[in-house]
Formats: structure tokens, C-alpha cells, sequence
């Protein structure tokens, strides 16, 4: 406060050269990348920083002219500064606020400004360190009150042996999530392997999945081991499992309950340890009712079900995905981002994610392999965000679909995707492998 009375006592010739619309915008735009904002006598927000959109996750549009929420308040009684916990976050900050009074000298709102609580004097680096340590669950990066109760599930799944079932749109995390369990379990010193259901063909999957012993086929010239062996004592994560073969369900249904198997073309059964995590972006339920999955092994399977939402549901996590990646990719050291211009932000807050934080990683790889700066400019972000004509968000992916609701609802993302079909599949919620088979079985 001193200092700046000073300057302006000192300067006030120079101040007068300006005009005062000009200088305080100029201040704002400098303002922008903090954690800045403004309220009225009445609490409602006149200022909101895109600091503050990437911190909380609420586009400045949904906030300006509405109420703020109490932490946010400044009064004539607020001190000047003190520490808070930001709303769906265990993060403190340090709130440093500036009262004001119009020229009655009646109080008339408030500037506030939203440092970390951290001894680092580089804005970005104290966020992205604070962030990464204090929202952080065994690689999953969340501040949604939402993602608090999946980590308090997987915590306790962990505990115990039982076969967990993850739900959730492509590009969620699903693996993630198993990776986290096995990590908090027991099994932790043991393997972790992975596979996608959908990404093979029947044959080629029963192979990978038991192993196959020599000359079981033609090209059979040596005994192989499946993952099941290979994982033993592990965790075994079976991804899409809802496009699972019938056939290899009855298999797997035999693993979970005799905890032994056969592999293709033996005659022995192998006993194997292992914990499943199977994860899914479908309702094996409606599966179930259309004949297409085993109701005894749905049962197996989700001894312990957990969804995951999808990201445009955790809005407030969005602003910390992308620095996070920002900062992953900085330190290759081709490219440092330190801001992001405000219409990019908005952009990217207000988009639908569709492909939620795989599509969100994906966007911040293009920016930084077409850009260049150290400022993320809209310029910067894939053509569909620079679009005008924005892609609708479909329905809920969860909902079952007939066969000829399926055909349509590809058709239709095949339309809005110019015949793009890795977004086309994003947009129809299925992976890439589902949509290209699903694809070619109603001729499209």
C-alpha cells in the first residue's frame, strides 16, 4: 500500500498522459494469467480472471453478474489477508484481498487476488507442484468431489481380493483405476498386464488370454504362455471386457471360480493366482438382457463396481489436466508454455470432451507440435475447436441402443465427423476396434 501511494504521488504527471480506460484494461490483460477477481458491494462478480477459470474450472460467462460463493466474498470486514480452502478441493490458498470504496467513501466491493500456499516464488511452478502433490491419487489427477469417492472405493477394493468391475467412457482413466488398486493391494510387487478385448479376434484373443501349447494350430511351432500365467500372483486388467466372445466368457467364468484353466489345444489344466479388474464402457446388464454376455459371470465381475464420470461432469478438473500436461511437455524442453490466451481457455473450458482426458492429453500434444511461443494460443488448438458448427454432445453412452438405434447412431457420428472414424468412435462412446466391428456388421 505504501509503495503504491508513493508512486502515485511521485508520478501523477505521468499518470495523467493516460486515459484511464486504456490503462486499466491494459492492467487487466496483465492481470488475467492470476488468480484475479473483482466483486460489487452486493458479492457479485464483476472480474473473473482466466487464472481463475483454469484454477476452478467456472468459465468466466457462468460467473460474471452471479453471486459468488462465500469464500470468494470480500467485505469491509474481510481481513486483509488470509488463508482458505478452495470449494471441492483440499488445496489452501492464500486469499490477499484490497477493499473498495467509491468517492462517498461508502464500500462499493473488492479486488482479490489467489496465491498458493508455498514457498516457491514462480506462480506456475508452486500450482503445477501443488497440484500434482496434493490431487494426485496414484497418477489419477482430480479435484471433483466426485472423483474423491472413486478414490475412497479403489482404496478400499484394494483391500480386499475381490474381482472389481470399472464403468466409464473411453479416455477416462479405467486402467488407470486398475493400476491404482493392484498398486494399493498386496499384489503390488507382483505383474500388472493389460488387454483389450476388442482388439483381437476370437482366436487370437483365447491365445493370449490361456496360451496355447505346440501344434495346437498352424503356426503353433512352440508352447506360448498366456497372460493369466504370465500374471500370476497379479493382476490381470481385461478392458472392454463387454466385447468379450460368449464362447471365451464360459472360459474366463472358469478361471474366476476353479481358478484354473486349459490352454488352447492342451489337456492339462494350469492353476493359476490371479485378481481381475474388468472394465467396460457399456452395461453389462442391457448386455445381458440382449443374450450377448453371461449373467453368472456379470455377476463375477462386478462384485465391487466402480464409475467413473465422465470429464465433462468434473469440470473443475479440466484446467488441471491441462497444466499438467503443459508441464509434462515442457520439460522436453521444445516448447515452453507458461500461459494460455483467455478465448483458448474459454474454448477449452467450454468444450464437450467427448474423448474426455485421453482427447484433452491428445489436444495439448497438437498444440505443442503446431505452435509455437511460450502463450497456447485458440490458433493452436485441432480444427473442431475453431469450428463454429460444435459437435453436439450425444446421449449418455450407458443407454442400450437396438441394432437399428446402433446403425443410426454410427451413421450419424460418421456424418458429424466429415468420416473421421477415430472421432467418429469418440463421438458413438466406443473404442476404436468396437466402432470399425460394429461398423462392418451393419454394413455401413
Amino acid at each position: 500500500m505504501k509503495q503504491s501511494n508513493e508512486f502515485i504521488q511521485h508520478h501523477s504527471h505521468w499518470l495523467t498522459q493516460f486515459d484511464n480506460h486504456a490503462f486499466l484494461t491494459k492492467m487487466f490483460d496483465l492481470c488475467s494469467a492470476a488468480n484475479f477477481y473483482i466483486v460489487d458491494k452486493n458479492q457479485h462478480v464483476i472480474y473473473w480472471s482466466y487464472g481463475m477459470e483454469t484454477l476452478t474450472g467456472l468459465p468466466a460467462d457462468t460467473v460474471i453478474e452471479a453471486p459468488c460463493l462465500p469464500v470468494y466474498h470480500i467485505t469491509s470486514t474481510c481481513p486483509a489477508k488470509e488463508q482458505i480452502q478452495l470449494p471441492s478441493t483440499k488445496t489452501y490458498f492464500h486469499k490477499i484481498i484490497q477493499i473498495l470504496h467509491d468517492q462517498d467513501g461508502i464500500f462499493a466491493g473488492g479486488l482479490g487476488l489467489l496465491l498458493p500456499c508455498t514457498d516457491s516464488a514462480e506462480p506456475l511452478a508452486a500450482t503445477s507442484k501443488l497440484e500434482r502433490g496434493s490431487q494426485n491419487f496414484h497418477g489419477i489427477l482430480s479435484r471433483s468431489p466426485a472423483m474423491q469417492d472413486v478414490f475412497h472405493l479403489i482404496a478400499n477394493a484394494a483391500e480386499t481380493g475381490v474381482t472389481v468391475l470399472v464403468r466409464g467412457e473411453s479416455g477416462t482413466g479405467k486402467e488407470l483405476v486398475a493400476k491404482a488398486i493392484h498398486d494399493l493391494s498386496v499384489r503390488k510387487n507382483a505383474p500388472f498386464l493389460a488387454i483389450n478385448c476388442a482388439a483381437l479376434s476370437s482366436n487370437l484373443l483365447e491365445s493370449e488370454l490361456f496360451g496355447h501349447v505346440r501344434g495346437a494350430f498352424t503356426g503353433a511351432i512352440k508352447d506360448h504362455s498366456g497372460l493369466f500365467q504370465r500374471a500370476h500372483g497379479g493382476t490381470l486388467f481385461l478392458d472392454e471386457v463387454a466385447e468379450l466372445p460368449l464362447e471365451l466368457q464360459a472360459k474366463l467364468l472358469r478361471v474366476i471360480q476353479e481358478r484354473n484353466y486349459i490352454p488352447v489345444g492342451g489337456d492339462r489344466s494350469v492353476s493359476v493366482d490371479v485378481r481381475i479388474i474388468a472394465a467396460t464402457h457399456r452395461s453389462l446388464r442391457e448386455e445381458v438382457r440382449n443374450g450377448r454376455f453371461r449373467e453368472d459371470l456379470m455377476y463375477r465381475l462386478r462384485v465391487v463396481p466402480i464409475f467413473l464420470p465422465p470429464l465433462r461432469e468434473r469440470r473443475e478438473d479440466i484446467g488441471l489436466l491441462i497444466w499438467h500436461f503443459i508441464h509434462l511437455h515442457n520439460t522436453a524442453n521444445f516448447r515452453k508454455i507458461e500461459k494460455i490466451e483467455p478465448s483458448a481457455m474459454r474454448t477449452l473450458l467450454d468444450y464437450s470432451w467427448l474423448g474426455n482426458v485421453r482427447e484433452l492429453q491428445n489436444v495439448v500434444e497438437y498444440a505443442f507440435a503446431v505452435g509455437r511461443g511460450t502463450t497456447l494460443r485458440l490458433s493452436e488448438l485441432p480444427p473442431e475447436f475453431r469450428d463454429s458448427r460444435r459437435i453436439e454432445q450425444p446421449a449418455k453412452h450407458t443407454i442400450l441402443l437396438s441394432d437399428e438405434q446402433e446403425a443410426a447412431a454410427i451413421r450419424q457420428a460418421l456424418e458429424q465427423s466429415n468420416g473421421k472414424v477415430s472421432l467418429a468412435a469418440q463421438l458413438a462412446g466406443m473404442s476404436r476396434a468396437t466402432f470399425w466391428r460394429k461398423r462392418k456388421q451393419h454394413s455401413l
